[in-house]
């Protein structure tokens, strides 16, 4: 579904990604972890569109589309969420699905936003303003919610359980886990939380200094010396 072909990202003199190869399926879930500033979100933004790629390829369902803008890329299914949760303010929770949806679709499906405000646990809170009528757990919800209306094939996630207690966590990670099986996405997750990449993940790839230094299973990467080095004072801060 998705494949990074020797993706680099520069800002001037600085290398932010470095020549990235790296593939999601629709089965499955991948994290994508490394240490603070190691260019996580960076690929991410140059995945969905925010950033131009300085070399390399991306392609999705086998078409390049390194050119595309961010609301075609959109249309073709990729979602995305942001680690801070960002509801359009003076708009309720429905019309923030609403909006995403046109965005993402270029129509507005009923139903679909009935199924997702439901599913996300949201739906009580459709009529209320999305920027001070929810809880932190909830804006969190909301966040996978817009990207869930838009009917992606992969969704990727930006530390969507940033901040949240072990209890919250836990429920988060389950409902991720049911939205992989029952809406048939892949999942590429940007997570700091080890124990909830080794529980969520198929696979994890790890970036340093903008470099893939590991993909594989979460036992194999995590018992990876580089991968062990880079966290342990050789990584960024």
């Amino acid at each position: 579904m998705l494949k990074l072909e020797n993706l680099s990202v520069r800002f001037g003199g600085l290398t932010a990604v470095n020549a990235v190869s790296l593939s999601v399926r629709s089965d499955e879930v991948v994290g994508l972890v490394g240490p603070n500033g190691a260019g996580k979100t960076t690929l991410f933004n140059a995945i969905s569109g925010l950033v131009r790629p300085s070399d390399g390829r991306i392609l999705f369902d086998t078409r390049d589309i390194v050119r595309a803008p961010l609301h075609r890329r959109a249309r073709m299914g990729i979602g995305r969420t942001f680690q801070i949760p960002q509801p359009m303010h003076e708009l309720t929770v429905r019309e923030n699905l609403i909006v995403a949806q046109r965005f993402g679709t270029g129509r507005v499906d009923p139903a679909r936003l009935d199924e997702v405000l439901a599913f996300t646990g949201l739906g009580a809170k459709a009529d209320h303003d999305a920027a001070t009528g929810l809880a932190l757990t909830e804006l969190k919800a909301l966040e996978v919610a817009k990207a869930l209306a838009t009917d992606p094939k992969l969704l990727m996630l930006d530390e969507v359980l940033a901040g949240l207690e072990t209890a919250g966590k836990r429920r988060f990670m389950n409902m991720l886990k049911e939205l992989h099986a029952k809406f048939s996405v892949g999942i590429l997750i940007i997570e700091h939380d080890i124990e909830t990449i080794s529980n969520l993940c198929d696979r994890v790839a790890v970036l340093n200094f903008g470099e893939l230094i590991a993909d594989g299973t979460p036992d194999e990467v995590f018992s990876n010396p580089e991968v062990i080095k880079s966290y342990t004072g050789d990584g960024h801060a």
